[in-house]
């Protein structure tokens, strides 16, 4: 079936288009004409209409062991579809993540921390989510056997087959690499770790550690550079960890995730105060760098982690008074409940410093646009944060109702940036695929996937993001003036980088000494998944 979309403004800075013009929908993917032979069966006339690609989030916690525990954690915060699931905290089920994206217009997820020893959990979760396509980041680098072979310097093809094995293993996407170094020594009772502290038993740094993986993620020439969750987040005076991070990485592509959370810069009386400024100057002068925001917004939520000395350290502050922690192989999770108020001055402090960061970060193309979802706020809060961006006015009415005292070392209300349309699909459709790989999403052009998101003008900006007019999935309506139309059910994206097959060899004997089971007991054969073949192979560079 052949779909008109007629006369919308088409907005998509892939290819420099922001102009009124139509596109064609066939077999699921875009076309600038209808096929020969092949007539148009439906027509929307999208004049007045904004016409952009699906929307990509980059970084969101929505399936596995660890997001499964927070639901079961906090049962009693239930919500139905129709509420705001975010006012009391409670996570939104699988099926209603799908839908609640697809109502923003979203139709491709990244689910972060994957540990690979779980990974057939998260993968069947990831299927059952409807009306959007997902992905896996998975964790390496307090992994027993990575570590090993950093230790005892093994070759780097070594490390870079043990990288590659794993991302084919477990259908993942890219690495994630969680305070490296950091969650390995918690397991011998040290609970802080600096970028060039040493590993007991290992002799090895977090710096050895993340150079180790970016040389094997270069190697095996996977798209998505190392995603890394930085030593010390949560911390005062962690923005020199940040600091330290960037300029460790010596050129060498690296993305730091949620860097709201390790842009705290220490008061005299061992507080937190903004780092943003030097943050950001970091970030604008490093070209090899990108960066996702983590931006808190105000309400309970849950914080999930597999930083496990941070969520251990932080328990104290749940709200309510119960907490989960589970110290794996690896890296395990923590999920502590946590409540963000505006009248808090901490919590006042993060949201300015994510403004700020978003704000004061000049290339939209290397700052993404997260709350690391549940961590800092929930997905759903999306709008609000595009509204915040875009109008300086919105803003500053925010601003009038926080502590004062909680933004006297934030420039946030000295910046008049407003980000315009163009730069929101840079950050959430253009700049998210091509960090990824994804050359089939993100844009508008002949051959792309039609996932494609239409939005009504609005001077409310918050309302007009919340509740696109339709979302298509692959060519499928699925939304309709913020309604669902259908559950569709979708793919999971991932790549397959090349390895040496010998590395099965060591592992096979490792898992039969160490877990006294087989390799493969962990691999995800794609047969026993629901609604069979879900996968799809996305290009690494080399092959």
């Amino acid at each position: 079936m052949t779909i008109h979309l007629k006369g919308g403004r088409v907005v998509d800075p892939e290819h420099n288009w922001d102009r009124i013009g139509d596109l064609y929908i066939t077999d699921g993917r875009i076309a600038f004409s209808p096929p020969q032979g092949r007539p148009v069966k439906e027509t929307y006339d999208l004049t007045g209409k904004i016409v952009m690609a699906g929307a990509i989030d980059i970084h969101s916690h929505i399936a596995g062991a660890n997001v499964s525990a927070a639901r079961a954690l906090l049962a009693n915060r239930r919500s139905s579809l129709t509420d705001d699931i975010w006012v009391n905290g409670a996570l939104p089920t699988l099926d209603e993540t799908g839908l609640l994206y697809a109502r923003m217009g979203f139709t491709t997820v990244v689910e972060p921390a994957m540990a690979p020893h779980s990974a057939l959990q998260t993968q069947a979760e990831l299927t059952l989510i409807p009306n959007i396509d997902r992905a896996a980041l998975a964790i390496l680098g307090n992994d027993d056997f990575a570590l090993r072979l950093i230790r005892d310097k093994s070759s780097g093809s070594a490390l870079a087959d043990y990288v590659g094995r794993t991302l084919n293993a477990s259908k993942a996407i890219g690495v994630k690499c969680i305070n490296p170094g950091g969650v390995a020594a918690f397991k011998e009772n040290i609970r802080s770790f600096n970028l060039d502290d040493v590993v007991p038993a290992y002799g090895v740094t977090s710096r050895d550690i993340v150079k180790a993986l970016q040389n094997a993620v270069a190697a095996i020439g996977t798209p998505h550079p190392v995603h890394l969750h930085c030593n010390n987040l949560g911390l005062p005076g962690n923005s020199q960890t940040a600091l330290a991070t960037i300029a460790a990485a010596e050129g060498q592509r690296l993305h730091l995730a949620h860097l709201q959370f390790y842009t705290y810069a220490p008061t005299k009386k061992g507080g937190l105060a903004s780092g943003a400024v030097a943050v950001a100057e970091a970030v604008n002068a490093n070209k090899n760098i990108t960066v996702d925001v983590g931006q808190v917004m105000f309400g309970p939520t849950v914080t999930i982690s597999s930083d496990v000395p941070r969520q251990f350290a932080a328990r104290g502050t749940a709200k309510p008074k119960k907490w989960m922690i589970a110290d794996l192989e690896g890296n395990g999770y923590g999920v502590v409940p946590y409540e963000y108020k505006d009248t808090n001055k901490v919590s006042a402090l993060q949201w300015a410093i994510g403004m700020e960061l978003f704000l004061l970060i000049a290339d939209p193309w290397r700052v993404f646009f997260t709350t690391d979802h549940p961590n800092g706020g929930h997905f759903t809060t999306y709008p609000k944060i595009m509204h915040l961006l875009m109008d300086a006015d919105e803003r500053a009415r925010w601003i009038e109702h926080l502590p004062k005292a909680a933004l006297k070392t934030s420039q946030l209300g000295s910046i008049e940036r407003e980000y315009s349309l163009n730069e929101i699909a840079i950050m959430t459709r253009a700049a998210p695929a091509r960090l990824y790989g994804l050359r089939d999403r993100g844009h508008l052009g002949e051959g792309a996937v039609a996932d494609i998101s239409v939005y009504s003008p609005q001077n409310d900006i918050t309302e007009m993001f919340s509740r696109a007019h339709l979302v298509f999935k692959g060519g499928d309506l699925v939304v309709r003036d913020g309604e669902p139309q259908i559950a569709r059910y979708s793919r999971t994206l991932y790549v397959r980088p090349p390895f040496d097959a010998q590395i099965d060899t060591k592992l096979t004997s490792y898992y039969e000494d160490i877990f006294g089971a087989p390799l493969r007991t962990f691999d995800v054969p794609p047969s026993i998944l629901p609604y069979g073949e879900v996968f799809e192979e996305h290009p690494c560079f080399v092959s």
